[in-house]
């Protein structure tokens, strides 16, 4: 396959039999918008909306020491995490740079799938496969083993109970157990990048179009609308949830996004960056160089990823993601600004929009919480 070749997922010719707009996204052919992204946004914010998501990296960890590798391996406690259940965890270098954020599900007593962006997948790949030098593990490339199919927002429950005997009620936010929907097999997780509840189906290539028209028929009653990346961009956005490459890269620490707590010092033995992450937590506690907030607009235009934020004339951030929000109904923004700064409330700040300053306002993270 040529390097400038794009993949395509099983559910490619189903994409564009909707109309859907197509674009590049990790060496991927994903569908971008079916028709209204602004339409879509609010589909999955009061019913449902579907998503392909088979771009993701599927890597699975087997073997007696497949616990201890991970947690060599990651920043987090994964030989904690319960069979059936999954974790929200990083990959960080030596100098506690982050790699890639993951969510890590436990299959079984030794087997475990790390799901990894898609443009980080390969890295991610080749860190494992580097660290388990050692351990009695091994690690498995299964992304062309699944499709990925996620099912959005309030509506969600339902169109799924319609498909499937498994025990939705009883699964929790950050669990997944093995069942049939549609007919299909499939791994059910209670997980997604919306803010929404919701579930990702995990099956094999093959089943994916008929899982993806099953649930299609199922929502029809409920406003289940296709989605694509765009509105996922901007439902995660309100959600404050982060996107490598935007507020999570190799020159920052999970500190120094604020996430912190996903390291987990007191787990047993040493992990890859324990020393330098023991380090960005000193500095951290002492003085955040800056921090990560957001901003809503007092005015329409949109700010985006690499505009500098200012106050009283001096830069003192960049905005890390910027979009029109469907929600609030005004443009929105993360970004990373001086400590000083960065108090909720914070006034006489601005955004640095093609020479002008437009004004903004700082507000806590994250911007849109469902209601239980």
């Amino acid at each position: 396959m040529s390097s400038t070749e794009l993949r395509h997922t099983a559910l490619d010719a189903l994409h564009r039999s909707l109309g859907a707009t197509m674009t590049d996204f990790a060496g991927w052919d994903m569908p971008l918008r079916y028709g209204s992204e602004r339409d879509e946004h609010v589909a999955v914010r009061t019913r449902a909306g579907l998503f392909d998501l088979s771009h993701m990296g599927e890597i699975t960890v087997t073997g007696a020491e497949a616990a201890a590798l991970l947690n060599f391996a990651l920043v987090g406690n994964i030989a904690s995490v319960g069979v059936g259940r999954a974790r929200y965890t990083m990959i960080c270098q030596a100098d506690g740079g982050i790699l890639d954020d993951l969510i890590v599900y436990r299959l079984a007593e030794t087997e475990y799938m790390v799901v990894a962006n898609a443009s980080n997948a390969q890295v991610v790949l080749d860190a494992l496969t580097e660290r388990s030098a050692g351990f009695n593990a091994e690690v498995r490339d299964d992304r062309d083993a699944y499709a990925l199919i996620a099912v959005q927002g309030p509506e969600s429950p339902g169109i799924l109970k319609s498909l499937t005997d498994a025990d939705l009620d009883g699964l929790k936010y950050y669990a997944g157990l093995p069942g049939t929907v549609a007919g299909v097999p499939a791994l059910i997780a209670r997980t997604g990048y919306t803010g929404e509840d919701g579930f990702e189906l995990f099956v094999k290539p093959e089943h994916a179009v008929a899982l993806w028209q099953a649930l299609t028929e199922a929502g029809e009653g409920v406003g289940l609308v296709p989605c694509g990346l765009s509105c996922r961009d901007t439902l995660r956005l309100e959600a404050g949830m982060p996107l490598y490459g935007h507020e999570l890269t190799t020159s920052l620490t999970p500190f120094d996004a604020g996430l912190g707590r996903v390291v987990k010092f007191e787990k047993e033995g040493d992990f890859v960056g324990r020393e330098a992450l023991t380090q960005a937590a000193e500095r951290s506690a002492a003085e955040p160089p800056r921090v990560l907030v957001g901003l809503v607009a007092e005015g329409r235009r949109v700010p985006r990823a690499g505009y500098a934020v200012v106050a009283g004339g001096a830069v003192i951030g960049e905005v890390t993601s910027g979009a029109p929000s469907p929600t609030l109904g005004k443009p929105i923004a993360m970004a990373y600004v001086d400590a000083a700064h960065a108090a909720p409330g914070a006034g006489g700040v601005g955004v640095d929009i093609r020479g002008n300053h437009e004004p903004y306002q700082v507000v806590a993270l994250p911007f849109y919480k469902r209601q239980k």
